[in-house]
């Protein structure tokens, strides 16, 4: 579907590198997670730790409730574009943060109960919810990396260390243990949580499930989240909370490259005007390998891919990091300087993990409209935007 939808325009026009989000199908999952939230009755927030393209936003808060951030500066963005409910959760706040998020939150999750006794007066001072994150001590998350329940993990209190005497003022318990998964691991971590914390729920105004969600993945058990959703409603009488990060714009954004060189190193090496390290630092941290329209991954190729792709390069970034390297991949003709290359699911995370190493300019972003097919850029990046990080 993604080619088919990028066939409509000329690709060729496209400056790179560049972000491209594509509004047909943001739109696409927006309307997935919206009919989960009429079959249920839950609240979906956007995780602006994977996506805060706030150009954007007029269409997502047509179909959720709010945001959920991890720090001041996501919090104001989160009231200045998107103007619902905020919900803030991180591992600590320092008074600083605590005077900023004042102004910008309908909601503080704490991640102990040292911070929520700190701040507790406050908080109910200025009349914004409080929650507690906890850790279910269960989780099937693929990486460490992103394992929030890992042995010693610094992300919510486990049941040894909870204060069940200290919840006057908490409106509500978060927990976060899913990465990139589905609903059974959802209800696996579920029977680990009520288990430890059960006879808290129903003390609650509201539970989160958090984030990791990946809803709108084909293949997604959907039927199932509703029901574990209800059911948990229907027990313990409170409202229930998703946080989904990637679900939100999985697979709606991309990032056309170019090819600037090719050079033979015991193998073709095409190096592109993007970067692993700058533009997906993902690719070098889960680490992963990013899908390419019209190409296949050179590992996962069968005997007669092989046969139609023979032309194997391996890609790389334009920064001095000797692992700058994307990953090797084949396609059915040879490549040539100025080629550009359209690297899919770009819009998560990628995006809001962007840095300027090597001086190296981030991505413009532009937004594909299927209703006009046209290509707005929204923004270009260059100098003045290296700089204004340093001092």
């Amino acid at each position: 579907m993604a080619a088919n939808r990028f066939s409509q325009f000329d690709i060729g026009k496209v400056s790179t590198p560049s972000f491209v989000i594509d509004e047909g199908l943001l739109e696409k999952n927006l309307r997935i997670l919206h009919d989960v939230k009429k079959r249920t009755g839950a609240k979906i927030l956007l995780a602006l730790k994977a996506y805060s393209a706030f150009s954007t936003f007029l269409l997502m808060k047509k179909y959720l409730d709010g945001v959920c951030a991890s720090s001041p500066n996501e919090a104001r963005l989160g009231t200045e574009e998107f103007g619902k409910e905020v919900v803030v959760a991180a591992p600590a706040y320092t008074q600083e943060h605590m005077d900023e998020l004042m102004k910008h939150s309908t909601c503080i999750i704490f991640n102990s109960f040292s911070q929520w006794k700190k701040y507790k007066a406050i908080v109910l001072k200025n009349g914004i919810e409080a929650g507690i994150r906890i850790n279910p001590e269960y989780s099937e998350a693929p990486s460490e990396l992103y394992n929030p329940c890992a042995p010693c993990s610094r992300l919510g209190i486990t049941i040894k260390n909870f204060e069940g005497n200290s919840l006057d003022g908490i409106s509500g318990l978060h927990f976060h243990a899913l990465c990139q998964q589905n609903a059974d691991a959802l209800e696996r971590v579920l029977k680990s949580a009520e288990v430890k914390f059960g006879k808290y729920f129903s003390r609650m105004k509201w539970v989160s499930f958090g984030g990791g969600h990946h809803i709108t993945k084909e293949g997604y058990d959907i039927d199932l989240l509703c029901r574990l959703i209800k059911d948990f409603r229907k027990k313990y009488g409170v409202e229930v909370y998703l946080e989904p990060g990637e679900a939100i714009a999985l697979n709606a954004g991309f990032l056309v490259a170019s090819v600037v060189d090719i050079i033979d190193n015991g193998m073709k090496i095409a190096i592109l005007d993007t970067s692993a390290e700058t533009h997906m630092p993902d690719v070098l941290a889960m680490p992963y390998t990013p899908e390419i329209i019209g190409a296949k991954i050179a590992s996962k190729m069968t005997a007669d891919e092989k046969k139609n792709f023979p032309h194997v390069y391996r890609l790389g970034g334009l920064t001095c990091l000797a692992g700058d390297v994307i990953g090797d991949y084949a396609f059915p003709k040879k490549l040539s300087v100025g080629q550009k290359l359209i690297f899919t699911d770009m819009a998560i995370y990628s995006m809001v993990k962007t840095t300027t190493f090597n001086g190296v300019n981030l991505p413009s972003i532009s937004v594909y409209s299927p209703k006009s097919r046209k290509i707005k850029v929204i923004r270009e990046f260059g100098y003045a935007d290296f700089k204004s990080r340093l001092s």
